[in-house]
C-alpha cells in the first residue's frame, strides 16, 4: 500500500470539497479514489469528470461491493470511535491490514482520528509513544470459526474481540465476510488457501448453503450469551 503525499492529498481533499464532494464518505489513496457511500459523498458522475480533468492520474472506483463493506464497517465503527482519537495499526503488508486502513482513512475526517503505524506484538507492547487504541483486522469469519472450534472442542465460546486489554481494541471487518474483501480485492483463491480446510470452516461453508445469513446469526447468539 503506498501512502500519497500530505500536500497532494490536501490539494485533492480541497478540489473535492469545491465541487461539492462530501470527503468524509471517499477514501484518498496513492493513486485511486474509492467511493464509500455514492449517495453521502454526492460524487456524481459530473463532478468525476471534473475531478478527472484536474487528476487525470487518478481512478475512482465505484464498486457496489466496497460500498457495502463500508457500510457493515460503518455500523460497528460509528459505535466505538471517538473525535481525535490516536488509532495504532500494525506495519504490516498484509491484504486485510492494507485494506482495514483503507476503510479506516475516511475516518479521519469524519471523525477527525489520527492513523499511526507501528510494528508491534500485541501480547508484548512496547510503543514509545502515546495512543488511545489499537485497530486489528479481525474479520467476521475469524470470529465465526472460531466460535465453532470451541464448540467442537467442548470449550466455553469466547470470543477473540472480547479478549481484555489494557487498550480499546476496533475491529472494523468484524461484520464483514472474508469473501466479500478477497472478491473485491479479486483474490479469490485466498479464500480457501487462508482457513487450511479446518473443520469450523468446512462445516460453517455446509451451513451457509442451508441457513441464510449465518454467520451474521452465530456471531449475534455467541455475543448475546457471552453477555
Amino acid at each position: 500500500m503506498e501512502l500519497i503525499d500530505n500536500n497532494e492529498k490536501k490539494k485533492i481533499l480541497k478540489f473535492l470539497k469545491n465541487i461539492g464532494v462530501d470527503t468524509r464518505f471517499v477514501s484518498v489513496l496513492d493513486s485511486c479514489l474509492l467511493i464509500n457511500n455514492l449517495r453521502f459523498s454526492k460524487f456524481s458522475k459530473t463532478k468525476e469528470n471534473l475531478f478527472k480533468k484536474s487528476f487525470p492520474g487518478f481512478e475512482v472506483i465505484r464498486s457496489k461491493l466496497f460500498q457495502k463493506i463500508c457500510t457493515r464497517s460503518s455500523r460497528t465503527l460509528s459505535n466505538i470511535i471517538n473525535p481525535r482519537e490516536k488509532i495504532l495499526l500494525k506495519k504490516e503488508n498484509t491484504l486485510l491490514n492494507e485494506f482495514m486502513f483503507i476503510i479506516l482513512e475516511p475516518y479521519t475526517r469524519k471523525y477527525g482520528i489520527q492513523l499511526v503505524f507501528y510494528d508491534f506484538e500485541l501480547n508484548n507492547l512496547n510503543v514509545p509513544f502515546n495512543y488511545d487504541s489499537i485497530a486489528l483486522p479481525l474479520t467476521l469469519d475469524d470470529e465465526v470459526e472460531n466460535i465453532l472450534n470451541c464448540i467442537f472442542k467442548g470449550k466455553q465460546i469466547s470470543l477473540k474481540n472480547s479478549k481484555i486489554h489494557d487498550k480499546k481494541l476496533i475491529y472494523p471487518l468484524i461484520n464483514v465476510p472474508l469473501e466479500w474483501i478477497y472478491l473485491y480485492l479479486d483474490r479469490t483463491d485466498l479464500i480457501y488457501l487462508n482457513n487450511k480446510n479446518t473443520i469450523s470452516h468446512e462445516f460453517l461453508i455446509y451451513l451457509e448453503k442451508v441457513v441464510p445469513q449465518v454467520r451474521e446469526n452465530i456471531l449475534k447468539s455467541s455475543q448475546y450469551l457471552c453477555e
